[in-house]
């Protein structure tokens, strides 16, 4: 990946459409749709590299394993990984496992790490139903750990489930980032990404970010005209070096995010670094 050829890199990329073997649209999905008010196609693995070349920006592309627990089967990681580095010029692949598989999971991390290049893991704790610092996760993220690649865990929230009856099973406690917290003392050495602004759970998700060196918060799944005062002054400010781009395409489009991101109040230094910089260096690219 050439990062000088590249405007941004988002961090927070979805592959919903399997191109071997897809699926029909799940009532999540459909939910998802009617909260973040898009009406586009769900694109495949390779149509999404398609419009982040176009755009020149680099993205990180993840499934979301919560079969067990929504009993909806996940683009395989596998075809993740694959496609992915077929398009290595523009996506970055990570993988997604449920912690409940235990010691199958941590074979299947292995694997994926050592035999398909995976480049760092996404948790859902609400959709796959654990709270992040269950002992039942650690020995996923010992290998995570040992491998020095990232897990990017989703807090806050839940656009998935809004709008269901009983949120479609969801329950939002598994989202509170300060559960995150645990692990990111348990786990120094393993960068940890807090996916979103964590409303409503804020400033619990900035301590954190602030207090643990390997903590970053990702600004995905909002559009910038929406974030926290408390988040835009952070991120101006101490956190500078610690807040990344990210959309939850498809569900927001880049070029909505970029839009909203440019009328809002930070500083023309810090925007290179919320776009590219920082990612850069988490992901060791370039």
């Amino acid at each position: 990946m050439d990062t000088d050829a590249l405007i941004a890199i988002d961090v927070h990329t979805h592959a919903e459409v399997s191109s071997r073997d897809p699926q029909p649209l799940t009532a999540f999905q459909e939910a998802a749709k009617q909260y973040f008010k898009h009406d586009h196609a769900r694109p495949t693995i390779p149509e999404v590299a398609a419009y982040y070349r176009e755009r020149r920006i680099g993205c990180v592309i993840f499934p979301v394993d919560g079969e067990r627990a929504r009993g909806e089967r996940p683009v395989p990681n596998e075809e993740v990984a694959e496609l992915a580095h077929e398009n290595g010029d523009i996506m970055i692949p990570f993988a997604s496992i449920d912690p409940a598989k235990g010691r199958h999971g941590v074979r299947e991390a292995r694997r994926l790490i050592d035999e398909y290049g995976i480049r760092g893991f996404k948790f859902h704790p609400q959709y796959q139903e654990f709270f992040p610092n269950d002992r039942i996760a650690y020995p996923l993220y010992e290998v995570i750990a040992e491998a020095g690649l990232p897990a990017l865990f989703h807090t806050g929230h839940s656009g998935m489930g809004t709008g269901m009856p009983g949120g479609g099973g969801i329950r939002l406690k598994y989202g509170n980032p300060m559960d995150v917290d645990d692990v990111a003392v348990d786990f120094p050495d393993m960068p940890i990404i807090l996916a979103h602004p964590s409303w409503p759970w804020q400033d619990e998700a900035l301590s954190i970010c602030l207090h643990k060196p390997q903590v970053y918060i990702d600004l995905s799944g909002w559009s910038p005209k929406y974030f926290p005062p408390q988040l835009v002054r952070y991120a101006n400010t101490q956190l500078k070096h610690k807040v990344l781009f990210g959309t939850d395409y498809p569900l927001i489009t880049p070029d909505r995010w970029l839009a909203d991101f440019e009328k809002i109040d930070i500083r023309d230094e810090v925007r290179p670094l919320i776009l590219k910089e920082n990612a850069k260096a988490l992901l060791k690219l370039g």
